[in-house]
């Protein structure tokens, strides 16, 4: 009886699914059906319902590390791989949007790509986003990742990542896991001082950009560049 009822109750929620779209359902609900693939029987939405208690959001389940997942009672190997797929189908997603695109044109798809990149991430890193002489981006290279609250800068390994793509202009991205958005004295002066050894390589700073869980501030729109 209890069986009947839960494949019922998934066969409603996909056609759901199929005939309305995925916007009518919520974030739990949705994370109910990603659990689909890792249990093909039972009610996923106690766990489901356990997971939003513990990370907050759905987009904070998707990037969790896998060991935390790992930890989470009821979360087996075939869930936590759903899970992580979407997570890299959704980053594929972002990326795409501004891949080999003019990224000065398409500010806002470049601002939720490094929000969906760096939103959720525990400890800082340092990106860097690689452009062509038409502003096309062209490469993405982690720099550095660090604590969670600062992250180690290497002049020489900026330099020559950028070279090593044959970047013309650079845009850097880092995030602060407390949710600070205001730049530190720190960040700035390391903007400025990469900004300075870029020149030198005739490679501009386009921009730096930080991360702070849903918001994405620009060092340029701030005056620091």
């Amino acid at each position: 009886m209890v069986d009947h009822h839960t494949k019922g109750h998934r066969q409603r929620m996909r056609e759901r699914l199929l005939s309305k779209g995925a916007e009518t359902l919520t974030e739990l609900e949705i994370l109910e059906m990603l659990l689909f693939a890792g249990q093909p029987r039972g009610d996923t939405k106690p766990l489901a319902k356990s997971l939003m208690r513990q990370f907050g959001s759905l987009a904070a389940v998707l990037r969790a590390p896998v060991q935390r997942l790992a930890e989470q009672r009821g979360l087996g190997d075939a869930s936590i791989s759903a899970l992580k797929l979407v997570d890299a189908a959704s980053l594929n997603l972002a990326h795409s949007d501004i891949h080999n695109r003019p990224v000065l044109t398409s500010w806002g798809a470049v601002k939720h790509y490094c929000i969906n990149r760096l939103a959720h991430e525990p400890i800082e890193y340092l990106i860097m986003l690689c452009l062509d002489n038409r502003n096309r981006l062209i490469a993405e290279e982690t720099l550095s990742k660090g604590t969670v609250d600062q992250t180690p800068v290497y002049v020489r390994e900026v330099i020559n990542a950028a070279l090593k793509h044959h970047a013309q202009a650079v845009i850097l991205v880092h995030n602060h896991p407390s949710g600070e958005t205001t730049p530190s004295s720190a960040d700035i002066e390391m903007t400025e001082e990469l900004q300075r050894a870029l020149s030198l390589v005739t490679v501009d700073l386009h921009d730096h950009l930080i991360v702070a869980g849903t918001q994405c501030i620009s060092f340029k729109s701030l005056g620091h560049l």
